[in-house]
Order: C-alpha cells, then sequence, then structure tokens
C-alpha cells in the first residue's frame, strides 16, 4: 500500500523534527532572558544620564565608568539577541529541509546536518557572549558602592545653596 508507506515517511518526519522544535523553544527562553537583561542595562543607563549633571567629584568618575560597561554590556547582549535569532533561524530552516525531504525525493541529510551544526555553532557563540555580559555585570555590580541606590542625596551636588 504506497498511501501507507508514504504516511510513514511523514510520521517518521515528525518525529525527527520535535527534537529541533525543543532546541528552538530552548532558543526562544534564552532570547527572553538576553531582551529582559538589555531592558534592565537600557534602564539603568537612562537612570544614570538623566542624573549626570547631579553628580560631582568621585560619584561623577564613578557614573562616568558606569555608563561605559553598561554600553558594553548593551553592544554584547545586542550581538547575543542577533546569533540567538539567526540560531533559531538555521533551526526553521532545518524543519523545514527536513519536511522538504520527504516530499522530495532526494538525500537531504547532509544539509540537514550542515544546518544542525551551525545552529549549535551559532548558540554556542551567543551563549559565550551571554556569559561574558553576566561577568561584566557582575564586575560592575563590586566596583560600584551602591549600583541602584535610589537616595543619590550624598552624591547630589548642592542646588538648593544655589538659588
Amino acid at each position: 500500500m504506497p498511501g501507507e508507506a508514504h504516511f510513514l515517511d511523514i510520521a517518521r518526519v515528525i518525529q525527527l523534527a520535535v527534537a529541533p522544535v525543543f532546541l528552538l523553544t530552548a532558543i526562544g527562553t534564552i532570547i527572553n532572558v538576553l531582551i529582559q537583561r538589555l531592558g534592565r542595562s537600557i534602564d539603568r543607563r537612562r537612570v544614570l544620564e538623566e542624573n549626570l549633571s547631579e553628580y560631582e567629584g568621585v560619584w561623577l568618575d564613578e557614573a562616568k565608568v558606569e555608563l561605559g560597561q553598561l554600553n558594553r554590556r548593551i553592544v554584547i547582549i545586542l550581538w547575543a539577541v542577533s546569533l540567538a535569532v539567526i540560531a533559531a533561524t538555521l533551526v526553521c530552516l532545518l524543519v523545514g529541509v527536513a519536511f522538504a525531504g520527504a516530499f522530495v525525493s532526494a538525500n537531504l541529510a547532509r544539509p540537514v546536518a550542515i544546518l544542525f551544526i551551525l545552529a549549535v555553532s551559532v548558540l554556542t557563540a551567543a551563549l559565550l557572549l551571554f556569559l561574558r555580559e553576566v561577568s561584566i555585570s557582575v564586575v560592575s555590580a563590586h566596583q560600584t558602592e551602591r549600583p541602584y541606590e535610589t537616595g543619590r542625596v550624598a552624591r547630589k551636588k548642592n542646588t538648593a545653596a544655589k538659588k
């Protein structure tokens, strides 16, 4: 029965496509974490930039150093997100090629393997960038006395005396 053989081929392809879909879910989760870290870094940069004119002396120098670290973190996160999206795209292509291989009588094992290797390599690069961003974050948290202090009275210039 030729219909049953074709159905079994499609069922086999669906089974093989499940693993890359789990990988795609993991990549989506990683992208979500990266975007959250990006948002926090951007928010922190905004707060520092808005209050930069109120700082003086050592606090001003500290704020400028932290701004530089935040800018580096933002760039690294953007690269990591880009690589993670590329990895996800490669996984989507992998699933598409696997399904196309079920409908055409061509051996697409090599392109599927190449797409998988590329996806995992690009994802590894994204994770290494993520690790680098986390290490910069930890170092910058230890370098600043109170990086997210809300009461900045000690850091502000005495603007009331000028008025």
